[in-house]
Formats: C-alpha cells, structure tokens, sequence
C-alpha cells in the first residue's frame, strides 16, 4: 500500500463520500506548495506563531499525533480562513474547524513518513490527492 493509499484509507474514516471529499480539497488547499499561506512550511510556521509548534511537529515527526481542538485551529489559522472553509463545506465555524481538526492531523502524518518535511516541497498536493479520490 503506497504513502498516498494510506491517507486515503485514514480519509475514509466517518462522514459521507462528499463530505470527505469536500474537506480533503480544503486540506489540499492548505498543504499545497502554492498555497497562499504557504503550503506545509507556511502552515509549521502559524502553528509556531501561535504557540502550538509542538502539536505540528508531532504530526511530522515519526512519534504519536498530538491532538488538536478545532477552536486552537481556528486560532492557527484564523476567523477568516476558518469562515471560508466552513462556507465551502457548507458547515456552521466550529463544526468546520472540527472536522478539520480530525483530519488535519492525520493527512499531515501520512504526507510526512520520513519524520520530516520534504525539502522539495509537497508538490502538486490538491491535483495528486484530487485524482486519488476520483479513482476510489
């Protein structure tokens, strides 16, 4: 089973096909190198920015994924952002930033097998992952 097939199997966990394809583009989103926030790197460094540095390096590195609550991740990523997302999904803020908190971490995890960010980025995350998920 290769790296990509392993997120997808953790993404098909609860929630209807939809709705995990609805909130895996938002993850992509966020994680793609040309994300306007920076992709993975950019993201590290909010959770730096708000205390939470911790949390993120657990999802890279190679030990257990601290948790995260979707009212830290919304002080990570914002009230805007989280209300763009919550818009896409069609979700209330705090159910939004839930549910991102669910999978965030594991798709991070998944990304990142070596215990460490790629140094040539993640690439074409959001185009990769999108035809993963048609092919499902």
């Amino acid at each position: 089973m290769g790296l990509l097939d392993s997120v997808l199997g953790a993404l098909g966990q609860g929630g209807g096909a939809g709705g995990q394809l609805d909130l895996m583009n938002v993850v992509a989103g966020l994680l793609h190198d040309d994300a306007p926030g920076g992709g993975l790197g950019g993201l590290a460094a909010k959770f730096e920015q708000a205390g939470l540095g911790n949390v993120i390096s657990s999802w890279i590195g190679s030990g257990q994924n601290l948790p995260i609550s979707g009212e830290q991740l919304h002080a990570v990523l914002g009230g805007d952002t989280i209300a763009q997302i919550a818009q896409q999904l069609g979700l209330g803020h705090g159910d939004a930033a839930g549910q991102l908190a669910q999978m965030l971490p594991q798709v991070v995890d998944r990304l990142t097998p070596q215990g460490r960010m790629p140094a040539g980025g993640l690439g074409d995350l959001g185009g990769l992952l999108g035809s993963l998920m048609q092919s499902r």
